[in-house]
């Protein structure tokens, strides 16, 4: 991703000090825990300036709406995590819609689709924007992923309480990428890549999931 960035003319900070931005902690109900995680997510991108750039829609989404919901009752934290919450964007939501960046000159010989993670269609609305940007890949067909906008099975904790629903969901996404014929699925949240290339994998699949990011700047 910061090379994609870098390669549109975007000065790159990438402050060694964050970590997850808490999360998994709040879908637990933990929310002491994730208040902690989101103080010291805040505490460190405050001293940076400009845009802050998130690869999943996932951890975009929680930093832009679920602190609001975490500091709702807390007069002194709550404007520190609305300052911070207008200052994110996802990847390619940021490339599209904020930059106007379409186009990185990327190629690939073959054939990829598209996955659309929940968080980032959901709660973020980000819909076109990771198409735009995989249908400017030269040399490539993206073709349409049946049920594509599915969920993958992951959903954090969901896959931890509900095993076997979230397996079958994921043998259904899997199934949809072999009918799609593609050789990649794209998505633009590391979990959901995480959970489909651990099932393709344990099925002795072909095919593989990737980040928008490398296929933008992998395959030049």
């Amino acid at each position: 991703m910061v090379r994609v960035l870098s390669k549109a003319g975007v000065r790159v900070e990438f402050p060694s000090g964050q970590t997850c931005c808490g999360q998994p902690a709040f879908n637990a109900g933990m929310r002491v825990q994730a208040r902690q995680m989101a103080k010291h997510t805040i505490d460190v991108f405050e001293s940076t300036s400009g845009a802050i750039l998130i690869p999943s829609g996932s951890c975009a989404a929680m930093v832009r709406h679920s602190y609001l919901e975490l500091f709702a009752d807390d007069p002194d934290w709550l404007p520190r995590a609305k300052k911070l919450s207008e200052r994110v964007y996802e990847f390619s939501e940021y490339l599209v819609d904020v930059i106007g960046v379409t186009d990185f000159q990327a190629s690939y010989p073959g054939q990829i689709t598209y996955h659309a993670s929940c968080h980032l269609l959901r709660e973020l609305g980000v819909r076109e924007q990771p198409r735009v940007l995989l249908s400017n890949v030269r040399d490539c067909e993206l073709v349409e992923l049946p049920q594509a906008e599915d969920c993958c099975g992951f959903g954090g904790l969901f896959s931890v309480e509900h095993p076997e629903i979230s397996s079958a969901m994921l043998e259904r996404k899997i199934a949809n990428i072999e009918a799609s014929g593609a050789d990649f699925v794209i998505s633009c949240d590391a979990s959901c890549i995480t959970n489909i290339n651990g099932g393709l994998h344990r099925l002795g699949k072909r095919q593989q999931a990737l980040h928008l990011a490398q296929i933008l700047e992998k395959y030049e």
